[in-house]
């Protein structure tokens, strides 16, 4: 389906690029080296290079650590929001927040997207993206509670469990007044689940796809891929890409992603492979 994202529009044959850009000093990844804001604005300078058609900026890290109130996560995160609306126009911009409070700040600054990652943990969030015209991001965290790790969760089936209410929370959207083309679910790989249940979740992601809601997956470098190849944070992008290429053969749209350059390069191969995609020559037996 075509895919509204704010005032973007995207073909239902094309894949986004969503890269990561962390206000935070504390970040699992990059250990805080875009927590400066001009180091946070470079970080986006080089991802539109690359060809991220869309950033994620969050002013919280998920797993847990000290308390980010409210104020303290927008001063973390509106201000930056209307710099990089205002120099990057036709950029996509998301925010990484849970908060309504924060969505509202963000949205009267130029965000086009709430990436609500803790699965409708504020229920006004929707109301938020409704009332400026924003897309959401609708996830599976089990009910896990902000920014705590998972410990001994189970599902009878991970992947109904996150079908049932991701799409239960799309539905929740639109009659909230959110456009239909402008809700996105997501798996929520390693929120709320085990390395077994990010992997089924990634084995079985055409379940998801064939809901009709355009999947988002979030893969890049996370504990599931660490824990299945015993790598390290920053050992991970091979792995990372194994998994990618399975989303894409599956249909994901969206890839959350820290390496713009090498993701696109897998996705692009796989959904041409898959007959989605033609290839960008075609030359070879030709000439």
């Amino acid at each position: 389906m075509t895919l509204r994202l704010g005032r973007h529009v995207f073909a239902d044959d094309t894949t986004i690029m969503m890269a990561i850009v962390n206000r935070t000093p504390d970040s699992f990844y990059d250990r805080g080296a875009t927590w400066a804001e001009d180091a946070a604005f470079a970080r986006v300078g080089l991802v539109v290079a690359q060809g991220a058609e869309m950033v994620d900026i969050g002013g919280i890290k998920a797993a847990p650590g000290a308390e980010i109130g409210e104020a303290e996560e927008r001063s973390r995160v509106v201000d930056f929001v209307a710099r990089v609306r205002a120099s990057f126009p036709r950029l996509v911009i998301s925010v990484d927040t849970w908060r309504a409070s924060v969505g509202e700040a963000a949205c009267l600054a130029g965000a086009d997207v709430l990436n609500d990652a803790w699965g409708g943990a504020d229920p006004e969030l929707v109301d938020v993206a409704a009332s400026h015209g924003a897309a959401i991001v609708c996830t599976h965290t089990g009910g896990a509670t902000p920014r705590t790790r998972p410990y001994r969760v189970e599902y009878d089936d991970v992947v109904a469990s996150a079908i049932k209410d991701t799409v239960a929370y799309a539905e929740r959207a639109v009659a909230a007044g959110v456009s239909p083309d402008a809700v996105v679910i997501d798996p929520a790989h390693d929120f709320g689940k085990n390395t077994f249940h990010s992997l089924e979740l990634t084995r079985r992601l055409d379940e998801m796809v064939a809901t009709g809601w355009p999947v988002l997956v979030s893969l890049s470098n996370k504990d599931f891929v660490g824990e299945t190849l015993d790598r390290p944070v920053g050992e991970r992008l091979i792995g990372t890409l194994a998994a990618t290429a399975i989303c894409a053969m599956a249909g994901a749209r969206i890839y959350r992603v820290h390496e713009v350059v090498e993701t696109r390069q897998a996705v692009d191969m796989v959904w041409t492979i898959a007959g989605r995609r033609a290839p960008s020559r075609a030359i070879r037996g030709l000439q």
